[in-house]
Protein backbone atom coordinates (compact mmCIF):
# COMPACT_ATOMS: atom_id res chain seq x y z
CA UNK A 1 0.00 0.00 0.00
CA UNK A 2 1.47 3.44 -1.25
CA UNK A 3 2.39 5.79 1.75
CA UNK A 4 -0.75 8.62 1.99
CA UNK A 5 0.34 11.64 4.15
CA UNK A 6 -2.62 12.77 6.84
CA UNK A 7 -1.63 16.05 8.11
CA UNK A 8 -1.98 16.31 12.11
CA UNK A 9 -2.62 19.36 13.87
CA UNK A 10 -1.30 18.02 17.11
CA UNK A 11 2.17 17.54 18.00
CA UNK A 12 3.27 15.27 21.12
CA UNK A 13 3.88 17.33 24.49
CA UNK A 14 7.73 16.64 24.19
CA UNK A 15 8.06 18.69 21.38
CA UNK A 16 6.19 21.13 22.25
CA UNK A 17 8.20 24.52 24.48
CA UNK A 18 8.66 22.73 27.97
CA UNK A 19 9.22 19.45 26.64
CA UNK A 20 12.37 17.02 26.31
CA UNK A 21 13.02 17.28 22.76
CA UNK A 22 11.87 20.85 22.21
CA UNK A 23 14.42 23.20 20.86
CA UNK A 24 14.12 26.26 19.30
CA UNK A 25 15.43 26.12 15.63
CA UNK A 26 16.80 28.39 13.29
CA UNK A 27 13.58 28.00 11.08
CA UNK A 28 11.42 28.92 14.09
CA UNK A 29 13.21 31.28 15.32
CA UNK A 30 12.86 33.27 11.87
CA UNK A 31 8.92 32.12 12.30
CA UNK A 32 8.86 34.08 15.16
CA UNK A 33 9.79 37.31 13.21
CA UNK A 34 7.08 36.46 10.92
CA UNK A 35 4.29 35.83 13.37
CA UNK A 36 4.37 35.63 17.18
CA UNK A 37 0.86 34.33 17.03
CA UNK A 38 1.40 31.62 14.63
CA UNK A 39 4.46 30.60 16.84
CA UNK A 40 2.80 30.76 20.19
CA UNK A 41 0.45 28.24 18.68
CA UNK A 42 2.82 26.14 17.23
CA UNK A 43 4.92 25.73 19.80
CA UNK A 44 3.20 26.92 23.12
CA UNK A 45 0.26 24.53 22.09
CA UNK A 46 1.49 21.90 19.84
CA UNK A 47 -0.82 23.41 16.87
CA UNK A 48 1.46 23.85 13.52
CA UNK A 49 0.67 25.21 10.19
CA UNK A 50 0.10 22.90 7.68
CA UNK A 51 3.34 22.15 5.75
CA UNK A 52 4.17 22.80 1.94
CA UNK A 53 5.70 20.35 -0.61
CA UNK A 54 9.18 19.87 -0.60
CA UNK A 55 11.02 21.68 -3.45
CA UNK A 56 12.70 18.43 -5.05
CA UNK A 57 14.15 20.88 -7.66
CA UNK A 58 16.27 22.65 -4.66
CA UNK A 59 17.05 19.64 -2.52
CA UNK A 60 18.82 17.99 -5.66
CA UNK A 61 20.57 21.48 -6.41
CA UNK A 62 21.74 21.86 -2.36
CA UNK A 63 22.70 17.84 -2.76
CA UNK A 64 25.08 18.28 -5.56
CA UNK A 65 26.50 21.44 -4.56
CA UNK A 66 27.58 19.49 -1.32
CA UNK A 67 29.09 16.37 -3.39
CA UNK A 68 30.77 19.39 -5.78
CA UNK A 69 32.34 20.76 -2.45
CA UNK A 70 33.27 17.98 -0.26
CA UNK A 71 35.73 16.87 -3.16
CA UNK A 72 37.12 20.16 -1.96
CA UNK A 73 37.25 19.63 1.35
CA UNK A 74 39.17 16.64 1.50
CA UNK A 75 41.58 17.71 -1.03
CA UNK A 76 41.62 20.81 1.02
CA UNK A 77 41.22 22.87 -2.60
CA UNK A 78 39.32 25.53 -3.47
CA UNK A 79 36.72 25.32 -5.61
CA UNK A 80 36.91 26.84 -8.75
CA UNK A 81 33.79 29.47 -7.87
CA UNK A 82 35.42 30.66 -4.78
CA UNK A 83 38.83 31.18 -6.83
CA UNK A 84 36.42 32.99 -9.60
CA UNK A 85 35.56 35.15 -7.01
CA UNK A 86 38.99 35.51 -5.07
CA UNK A 87 37.61 34.35 -2.35
CA UNK A 88 41.04 33.37 -0.33
CA UNK A 89 39.34 29.83 1.86
CA UNK A 90 38.85 26.31 1.48
CA UNK A 91 35.89 24.29 2.66
CA UNK A 92 36.20 23.86 6.35
CA UNK A 93 37.27 20.05 6.93
CA UNK A 94 35.63 19.30 10.39
CA UNK A 95 34.47 16.06 12.25
CA UNK A 96 31.01 17.14 12.69
CA UNK A 97 30.33 18.66 9.60
CA UNK A 98 28.21 16.13 8.62
CA UNK A 99 26.05 16.31 12.09
CA UNK A 100 25.98 20.18 11.51
CA UNK A 101 24.60 19.43 8.57
CA UNK A 102 21.75 17.18 9.07
CA UNK A 103 18.29 18.53 9.40
CA UNK A 104 16.84 18.19 12.85
CA UNK A 105 20.62 17.73 14.24
CA UNK A 106 22.80 20.30 13.50
CA UNK A 107 25.38 23.03 15.37
CA UNK A 108 23.22 24.03 18.51
CA UNK A 109 24.12 25.99 21.83
CA UNK A 110 22.16 26.12 25.23
CA UNK A 111 21.85 29.82 26.04
CA UNK A 112 21.78 29.77 29.83
CA UNK A 113 20.10 33.23 30.20
CA UNK A 114 17.01 32.03 28.74
CA UNK A 115 17.23 27.98 29.48
CA UNK A 116 16.65 27.45 26.04
CA UNK A 117 18.44 25.19 23.46
CA UNK A 118 19.46 27.17 19.72
CA UNK A 119 20.06 24.70 16.41
CA UNK A 120 20.57 25.42 13.03
CA UNK A 121 21.55 22.84 10.12
CA UNK A 122 24.16 24.90 8.27
CA UNK A 123 24.97 23.97 4.11
CA UNK A 124 28.52 24.85 3.63
CA UNK A 125 31.49 26.42 6.02
CA UNK A 126 34.59 27.65 4.53
CA UNK A 127 37.74 28.42 6.23
CA UNK A 128 40.24 31.05 5.14
CA UNK A 129 44.22 31.65 6.07
CA UNK A 130 43.81 33.39 9.12
CA UNK A 131 41.95 30.59 10.81
CA UNK A 132 38.52 32.42 10.71
CA UNK A 133 35.27 30.41 9.35
CA UNK A 134 32.76 31.75 6.50
CA UNK A 135 29.76 30.88 6.49
CA UNK A 136 27.76 29.53 3.41
CA UNK A 137 24.56 28.72 2.03
CA UNK A 138 23.01 27.33 -1.73
CA UNK A 139 20.19 29.21 -3.24
CA UNK A 140 18.71 27.98 -6.48
CA UNK A 141 15.86 29.61 -8.19
CA UNK A 142 14.91 30.87 -11.80
CA UNK A 143 14.87 34.75 -11.97
CA UNK A 144 15.71 37.08 -14.92
CA UNK A 145 18.96 38.24 -15.13
CA UNK A 146 22.36 37.60 -12.90
CA UNK A 147 21.72 37.53 -9.27
CA UNK A 148 24.80 39.23 -7.67
CA UNK A 149 22.96 40.88 -4.48
CA UNK A 150 20.55 40.69 -2.17
CA UNK A 151 16.82 42.65 -2.53
CA UNK A 152 14.99 44.12 0.58
CA UNK A 153 12.33 41.29 -0.10
CA UNK A 154 11.10 39.78 2.85
CA UNK A 155 12.73 36.35 1.17
CA UNK A 156 16.33 37.45 0.81
CA UNK A 157 16.22 39.49 4.42
CA UNK A 158 15.50 36.04 5.71
CA UNK A 159 18.28 34.75 3.80
CA UNK A 160 20.66 37.53 5.86
CA UNK A 161 18.83 36.55 9.01
CA UNK A 162 20.01 32.66 8.31
CA UNK A 163 23.30 33.29 7.75
CA UNK A 164 23.60 35.53 11.00
CA UNK A 165 22.19 32.33 12.92
CA UNK A 166 24.71 30.04 12.07
CA UNK A 167 27.29 32.82 12.82
CA UNK A 168 26.01 33.19 16.32
CA UNK A 169 26.00 29.44 16.52
CA UNK A 170 29.21 28.98 15.60
CA UNK A 171 30.39 31.71 17.66
CA UNK A 172 28.73 30.31 20.89
CA UNK A 173 30.79 27.02 19.92
CA UNK A 174 33.81 28.86 20.28
CA UNK A 175 34.98 29.55 16.26
CA UNK A 176 35.77 32.47 14.85
CA UNK A 177 33.65 33.78 12.28
CA UNK A 178 34.19 36.62 9.61
CA UNK A 179 31.50 39.09 9.20
CA UNK A 180 30.77 38.50 4.95
CA UNK A 181 29.23 35.18 4.36
CA UNK A 182 28.14 33.94 1.28
CA UNK A 183 25.12 33.13 -0.62
CA UNK A 184 26.45 30.33 -3.48
CA UNK A 185 23.02 30.79 -6.17
CA UNK A 186 22.06 27.86 -9.13
CA UNK A 187 19.90 30.77 -11.12
CA UNK A 188 17.92 27.75 -13.90
CA UNK A 189 17.54 29.91 -17.22
CA UNK A 190 14.12 30.05 -18.77
CA UNK A 191 15.80 31.82 -21.75
CA UNK A 192 17.10 28.54 -23.74
CA UNK A 193 15.05 27.16 -27.10
CA UNK A 194 14.02 24.08 -25.57
CA UNK A 195 14.34 22.16 -22.39
CA UNK A 196 15.69 19.00 -23.75
CA UNK A 197 15.87 16.98 -20.69
CA UNK A 198 18.29 19.33 -18.90
CA UNK A 199 17.95 23.01 -16.61
CA UNK A 200 21.36 25.37 -17.56
CA UNK A 201 22.17 27.40 -14.41
CA UNK A 202 23.80 30.24 -14.10
CA UNK A 203 26.08 29.80 -10.62
CA UNK A 204 26.97 32.86 -8.71
CA UNK A 205 28.21 33.82 -5.34
CA UNK A 206 26.38 36.93 -3.20
CA UNK A 207 28.60 38.20 -0.56
CA UNK A 208 26.44 39.12 2.79
CA UNK A 209 27.53 41.29 5.80
CA UNK A 210 26.17 38.87 8.70
CA UNK A 211 24.34 40.67 11.65
CA UNK A 212 24.03 38.82 15.28
CA UNK A 213 23.36 41.86 16.86
CA UNK A 214 19.23 41.00 16.77
CA UNK A 215 19.87 37.80 18.27
CA UNK A 216 20.14 37.95 22.08
CA UNK A 217 16.97 40.45 22.56
CA UNK A 218 15.26 38.16 19.91
CA UNK A 219 15.59 35.15 22.05
CA UNK A 220 14.40 37.35 25.04
CA UNK A 221 11.41 38.18 23.55
CA UNK A 222 10.79 34.46 22.17
CA UNK A 223 11.13 33.42 25.64
CA UNK A 224 8.52 36.32 27.02
CA UNK A 225 6.16 35.54 24.36
CA UNK A 226 6.46 31.38 25.22
CA UNK A 227 5.93 32.03 29.09
CA UNK A 228 2.44 34.27 28.69
CA UNK A 229 -0.82 32.32 29.40
CA UNK A 230 -2.36 34.37 26.50
CA UNK A 231 -1.92 34.49 22.78
CA UNK A 232 0.05 37.21 21.27
CA UNK A 233 -0.84 40.13 18.29
CA UNK A 234 -0.49 38.34 14.79
CA UNK A 235 2.41 39.53 12.39
CA UNK A 236 1.11 42.56 10.29
CA UNK A 237 1.71 40.19 7.29
CA UNK A 238 0.49 36.99 8.40
CA UNK A 239 -1.97 35.53 5.78
CA UNK A 240 -2.56 32.14 8.34
CA UNK A 241 -4.09 34.59 10.97
CA UNK A 242 -6.78 36.39 9.15
CA UNK A 243 -7.73 32.83 7.37
CA UNK A 244 -8.08 31.44 11.14
CA UNK A 245 -9.93 34.27 12.18
CA UNK A 246 -12.55 34.45 9.35
CA UNK A 247 -12.97 30.26 9.51
CA UNK A 248 -13.59 30.58 12.89
CA UNK A 249 -16.56 33.42 12.44
CA UNK A 250 -18.09 31.72 10.01
CA UNK A 251 -17.91 28.26 11.58
CA UNK A 252 -19.33 29.84 15.09
CA UNK A 253 -22.01 31.23 13.33
CA UNK A 254 -23.00 27.71 12.16
CA UNK A 255 -22.63 26.26 14.96
CA UNK A 256 -24.89 28.90 16.32
CA UNK A 257 -27.41 28.65 14.30
CA UNK A 258 -27.77 24.88 14.09
CA UNK A 259 -27.53 24.84 17.67
CA UNK A 260 -30.78 26.86 18.44
CA UNK A 261 -32.23 25.03 15.14
CA UNK A 262 -31.55 21.69 17.30
CA UNK A 263 -33.46 23.00 20.28
CA UNK A 264 -36.39 24.16 18.29
CA UNK A 265 -37.13 21.19 16.98
CA UNK A 266 -36.40 18.93 19.80
CA UNK A 267 -38.42 21.22 21.49
CA UNK A 268 -41.17 21.09 18.48
CA UNK A 269 -40.56 16.68 18.73
CA UNK A 270 -41.52 16.81 22.73
CA UNK A 271 -45.87 16.31 23.35
CA UNK A 272 -47.01 18.72 25.32
CA UNK A 273 -48.09 16.78 28.41
CA UNK A 274 -44.28 15.62 28.88
CA UNK A 275 -43.41 19.30 29.19
CA UNK A 276 -46.25 19.79 31.65
CA UNK A 277 -45.04 16.26 33.74
CA UNK A 278 -41.80 17.79 33.60
CA UNK A 279 -42.69 21.43 35.09
CA UNK A 280 -44.49 20.06 37.90
CA UNK A 281 -41.43 17.60 38.95
CA UNK A 282 -39.12 20.84 38.56
CA UNK A 283 -41.62 23.00 40.58
CA UNK A 284 -42.25 20.34 43.26
CA UNK A 285 -37.94 20.15 43.79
Amino acid sequence: MAYEYKYNPNRAADWNYGGKKWRLSRSKLDYFIECPRCFYVDNKLGTKRPGFPSFNLNIAVDELFKKEFDVHRANKTPHPIMEEYKIHAVPFDHKNMDTWRENFEGIEYHDDETGMTISGAIDDIWINPEGKLIIVDYKSTSKDGSITELSDSPWDQQYKRQLGVYKWLLEQNGFKVEDTGYLVYANASKDEEAFDGKLIFENTVVPVEVETDWIDPTLTKIKECLEKDYIPEPGPKCEFCPYREACGKKLLAIHKRVGKQVAADNAAATPASTIADLKTKFAGT
